[in-house]
């Protein structure tokens, strides 16, 4: 990392505590048309992160066999300066490269689309399974964390000196994510209460909920 590089993580337990606490990633691709960039779910485990969509995706198949980067980010605060030129943003994102490869065999197919269910709260195993016509439909791309770093920005503004001594007010102004308790669906028929992974999420942010099953 060359800008900001006093702001830069590069160990494993940092990256991958950034990517747990992610709900989105933005992830890129370079096309035939130009550039796209799709916000996505994604899981991961130890060595990989895992992406999905319809077998159609056109930037995940375009992405299939080639370079590309997925980006995740949590911004914790709007840091306002005593000039807008020095204004900023506390936050935590990660930045991951590589070469993206296609999951064909069912079992890794269906093992990698757990861990982006889980990712974000851990109900594969309380829902209907996946069917053979779910995974068909599905495109699942894996890309080794080898390349991942982080950037993180923590405090208060960084103003002149000169600006210090001035009126001007100067502070952070703090952003959080909060669960509300799980609403039933419309047109939901049953009498069950919901999965105790769901219900666990109300109060909580999404730093507090339980670690995805890669972790």
């Amino acid at each position: 990392m060359r800008r900001g590089a006093n702001r830069a993580r590069y160990e494993r337990d940092e990256v991958l505590a950034i990517l747990d606490a992610g709900l989105i990633a933005h992830v890129g691709v370079t096309t035939p048309d130009g550039p796209l960039v799709l916000p996505m779910v994604y899981g991961r485990d130890e060595e990989r992160l895992y992406l999905h969509g319809a077998a159609a995706n056109h930037l995940l198949g375009t992405g299939e066999g080639h370079e590309i980067c997925v980006t995740v980010t949590h911004l914790d605060g709007l840091v306002m300066a005593r000039t807008p030129f020095h204004n900023s943003m506390n936050y935590r994102s990660v930045v991951v490269r590589g070469r993206a490869t296609r999951i064909d065999d069912a079992d890794r197919k269906s093992y990698a689309l757990k861990l982006v269910t889980d990712q974000i709260v851990a109900n594969w195993d309380t829902s209907r399974p996946p069917s053979e016509i779910d995974l068909r439909r599905t495109l699942v791309l894996e890309l080794p964390l080898a390349e991942a770093s982080a950037k993180v920005r923590a405090g208060d503004p960084i103003d002149e000196p000169d600006d210090i001594a001035g009126p001007w007010w100067a502070g952070v102004v703090p952003v959080s994510t909060r669960f509300e308790p799980p609403v039933a669906s419309a047109d939901y028929t049953g009498d069950l209460e919901p999965p105790a992974a769901i219900s666990a999420l109300a109060g909580r942010s999404p730093d507090d909920r339980a670690p995805p099953a890669g972790g």
